[in-house]
């Protein structure tokens, strides 16, 4: 197969995802956010950009196994997350970005849905990464996508708070829905970046980088 009908069909294959993309987010309204609500959580004792980058539209987060957490009183792992300080109790919000993870990290989620009241357990959902593959919590029986080292991946969180569903796609296409915890009129909010993972032994670095991050809401 010659050049030419390669560069054609990576021509195809990128359309036919940006319409799927497009697809997910019909009958959504884009929430208005500026970046002041972009708020960047990363280990205290160490400057912003010693952990985080913002530059051509990317955001680059990382952060080491051995870092403290975000406050001295904190008792979370270490991180270097972004929460989108855009708190819903009804309704059906979109959480939408592209995430590029370098090789190696593994033992860390990358995205959440904060906020599980009245359950014990802080989150509604959370994505981490193990050896290459994203998976649902820390179930490697429950991988959404594999090999995703070194590329972008497309990521829509679709959660129904009536309903209390949440559905997870990768480049355009379902790889999660269930019934997540909590009760219907409980406060949640997105984050996103790096918070290191007890669970199969974490990588000594962990980074995420993130671009065209938005949010969509459907009263």
């Amino acid at each position: 197969m010659d050049s030419f009908i390669l560069l054609q069909l990576a021509v195809t294959v990128a359309a036919m995802g940006a319409a799927r993309a497009s697809s997910l987010t019909a009958g959504f309204t884009p929430v208005r956010l500026t970046e002041s609500q972009f708020v960047v959580q990363k280990p205290y004792n160490v400057p912003l950009d010693a952990r985080y980058k913002f530059a051509g539209g990317v955001r680059r987060l990382w952060v080491y196994s051995t870092d403290k957490p975000g406050s001295p009183t904190h008792p979370g792992g270490a991180r270097t997350e972004i929460k989108i300080n855009k708190v819903y109790s009804s309704g059906v919000w979109q959480f939408k970005g592209e995430v590029y993870v370098p090789t190696g990290t593994s033992g860390a989620s990358i995205m959440q849905i904060f906020g599980a009241a009245p359950e014990r357990q802080a989150t509604t959902l959370m994505l981490h990464v193990y050896d290459g593959s994203l998976t649902f919590y820390h179930d490697l029986h429950r991988v959404l996508a594999e090999n995703i080292y070194n590329r972008w991946i497309r990521l829509n969180v679709i959660h129904h708070m009536a309903t209390r569903n949440v559905t997870v796609y990768v480049d355009g296409h379902e790889r999660l829905s269930y019934r997540g915890p909590g009760a219907p009129s409980a406060p949640h909010y997105f984050k996103f970046g790096v918070y290191k993972q007890s669970h199969h032994h974490p990588s000594q670095v962990m980074e995420s980088r993130w671009r065209n991050v938005a949010v969509f809401i459907k009263p």
